[in-house]
């Protein structure tokens, strides 16, 4: 195996699922999929089973053997299991400089490209110290939400976008900790952290070559979540119409 060119980096991939049972073990095989990709050596996968009643914690666990663990917890939020899934992943690469470590976030319900990870190491080595990317919806599912998302995602000409996402988010640990880090909220956690690493003065970036692909359900199984997002506009629609 030739060395990675990331070798400077421990990177640190967290994983919030509540009763993802059919999908977590594909999302952890992408996930490992983009670290092979980057040829990493140092990276742990953290999967957090927030309140499931399924088969989510023994197949999470089957799926990140020998490359991570899996958090069981009873917080019914993201920003709290996204916080507790960071927490597990510093302590694991405890002793390294913060400066070293790369937080990378993505959902149960979502599937990450090969090229994932590289993507935003190439620009944490330029200096970037966070990452805001965009979401797909997957083939298939709600007719209403691709509308929805075909007539409200929009990126801009100098090819950025001003969305962000759990789903697809990452950054350096000593900028996550000195913002703060994952707040306990269901709702919007993602653009709450992502506000208070803008006014620390972080460089940020929200590249559209960051891409990941996440469910196009409207009802979703964490509250707060992306489906939700999207159901929350579409009822704003119809009452406008």
């Amino acid at each position: 195996m030739k060395p990675s060119q990331y070798a400077f980096w421990s990177i640190g991939i967290v994983v919030p699922a509540q009763n993802e049972e059919a999908g977590i073990e594909q999302c952890v095989a992408t996930i490992r999929g983009s670290c092979e990709e980057a040829r990493l050596r140092d990276y742990w996968i953290v999967v957090v089973a927030d309140s499931c009643t399924d088969d989510t914690l023994p197949r999470a666990r089957r799926a990140v053997s020998g490359v991570g663990e899996v958090l069981e917890c009873h917080v019914r939020s993201a920003g709290s299991a996204r916080r507790l899934g960071v927490d597990a992943v510093l302590a694991h690469f405890s002793g390294k400089d913060l400066s070293q470590i790369w937080l990378a976030n993505t959902d149960a319900d979502t599937l990450v490209p090969r090229d994932w990870i590289a993507v935003q190491l190439r620009l944490a080595d330029c200096g970037i110290t966070g990452v805001a990317g965009i979401v797909r919806l997957e083939d298939g599912g709600s007719p209403a939400a691709h509308a929805l998302y075909r007539a409200t995602y929009l990126t801009r000409p100098d090819g950025t976008h001003g969305h962000v996402h759990g789903a697809n988010l990452a950054l350096r640990a000593d900028a996550y900790v000195d913002a703060g880090g994952w707040a306990h909220r269901a709702l919007a956690e993602d653009h709450c952290l992502w506000e208070r690493l803008k006014r620390r003065g972080w460089r940020l970036s929200s590249p559209v070559t960051s891409v990941v692909v996440t469910s196009a359900r409207l009802i979703g199984r964490a509250a707060g979540g992306f489906a939700d997002t999207l159901k929350a506009q579409l009822d704003v629609q119809r009452a406008q119409s």
